[in-house]
């Protein structure tokens, strides 16, 4: 297969990974909202686990996944990640949404659990439930950024050079290897993809520099210091 399809898959993996992080986060808003309305204990205990099941199996990986891609979309074509208004505002959403559901959302979940099984009278909080409700509406702007492209340039120039195939190979392959590892060890583990996109941000850099120097330097004219044309 061509660079072409390697990059469909890329934005196809990109989709339903990110329409299946939009499912979960709503599922984790309907169970939690289900375990703060509830005043059986029994309920609690069993919306809050499954709550955390579906954010450790399915949730993580599939965020994990939805990002690197949309990272590597953007390392990896002319798209870029501050060229366009739309895309910076995505990449900006991105990294504060992985920022809330890792170090805030999750352990929440995890102190809520914890607090059901150990019977304490204590329903999922609010601000846990609004947290994963914002999460959902957050991917849904994405959606529509992503479609709708407004706001224009945020930089003029030359257009980054597309990656070649083993890029985009490497966006399908890595995600794919990390969800299975993940479920094989229990929880999210996306080594591959990180290592994959530091070596692409690298090999961009790299690409970028000609560019960079060549619109740095000053346009000489056709005419030589006597005012003549040096032709």
């Amino acid at each position: 297969m061509g660079t072409k399809t390697w990059r469909q898959l890329t934005v196809w993996l990109h989709v339903i990974s990110s329409v299946g992080w939009m499912g979960q986060a709503l599922a984790l808003f309907t169970l939690l909202a289900i375990s703060h309305g509830s005043e059986d204990n029994a309920v609690r205990v069993a919306a809050t686990s499954m709550a955390h099941e579906i954010d450790s199996l399915l949730l993580a990986p599939l965020a994990n996944a939805s990002a690197f891609t949309g990272f590597m979309l953007a390392a990896a074509t002319a798209w870029g990640f501050t060229r366009h208004w739309w895309v910076l505002a995505k990449f900006v959403i991105t990294l504060v949404q992985l920022h809330a559901g890792i170090f805030l959302l999750s352990g929440a979940l995890r102190d809520s659990v914890a607090a059901a099984r150990a019977g304490i009278p204590e329903p999922a909080s609010t601000t846990l439930i609004a947290g994963t409700g914002l999460m959902a509406s957050a991917i849904a702007f994405q959606a529509w950024l992503s479609v709708a492209k407004p706001w224009g340039k945020a930089r003029t120039g030359a257009k980054p050079p597309t990656a070649p195939r083993w890029v985009f190979v490497a966006a399908v392959a890595a995600p794919l290897a990390d969800i299975t590892v993940g479920l094989l060890v229990g929880y999210p583990l996306p080594a591959l993809s990180l290592i994959v996109l530091g070596v692409r941000l690298t090999s961009r850099r790299r690409e970028l520099r000609p560019q960079a120097v060549a619109e740095s330097a000053p346009r000489v004219s056709g005419k030589g210091l006597s005012g003549q044309d040096s032709s």
